[in-house]
């Protein structure tokens, strides 16, 4: 699964970050308690298709009902929080306070974003990524009502289609974002198309 490690050293920025992801490269951590982090540069890569995207019948009742406010870019680091925390589903996670710190700078310099799906002042699900020209690099998602991160990604995908965004990184493929359309391709094809995406003047998100 990994391609590439190299230790974190404290010199990293955000600029270092952003050039990472134009080449094909992604941080992690080993847990949320250590504080380095290794580059990660896939042999098969999970995109979701922008023009193949797809939702469920019953997801796209639950889309007719609103059962959430959705919000974009107000509660950025809120998010990762959650992202970050021990879930029923995830007892450990990669997220330590290493990336939360980078993802946060980016999010300031107008690289990282988050869609938020609240229950009134409850934050109950959200995602946040990158984005770099006409690619949008998905990072994590967490859920704490049914089906709030799913229409996250529904939001998130509208937005990106609106905009003109051509890449939809997933990283990985999980059966979760295989119902959507989730699909692997090669590494070579991937750079392929994250180089023309990465090229495109910056989108405004």
């Amino acid at each position: 699964m990994i391609g590439r490690r190299g230790r974190y050293y404290p010199a990293i920025t955000p600029d270092i970050l952003l050039r990472a992801y134009s080449i094909g490269l992604f941080p992690m951590a080993e847990s949320a308690d250590d504080p380095e982090i290794f580059w990660v540069e896939p042999e098969v890569r999970g995109i979701l298709p922008l023009d193949d995207f797809h939702i469920s019948k019953s997801l796209r009742k639950t889309l007719r009902r609103e059962p959430f406010d959705i919000r974009i870019d107000t509660a950025f680091e809120q998010v990762i929080e959650k992202c970050a925390e021990p879930a029923q589903d995830r007892p450990s996670t990669w997220i330590n306070a290493t990336i939360r710190k980078l993802y946060a700078d980016l999010h300031a310099m107008g690289h990282a974003h988050s869609v938020e799906a609240f229950d009134g002042d409850d934050l109950v699900g959200g995602l946040y990524g990158v984005s770099l020209g006409s690619a949008f690099f998905g990072e994590s998602m967490f859920s704490r009502r049914t089906n709030a991160s799913k229409i996250c990604l529904v939001h998130l995908v509208e937005r990106l289609r609106r905009s003109g965004f051509t890449l939809l990184d997933t990283q990985f493929t999980t059966e979760h974002l295989r119902t959507f359309g989730a699909i692997d391709i090669s590494k070579e094809d991937y750079l392929v198309r994250l180089k023309d995406a990465v090229e495109s003047p910056h989108l405004a998100f």
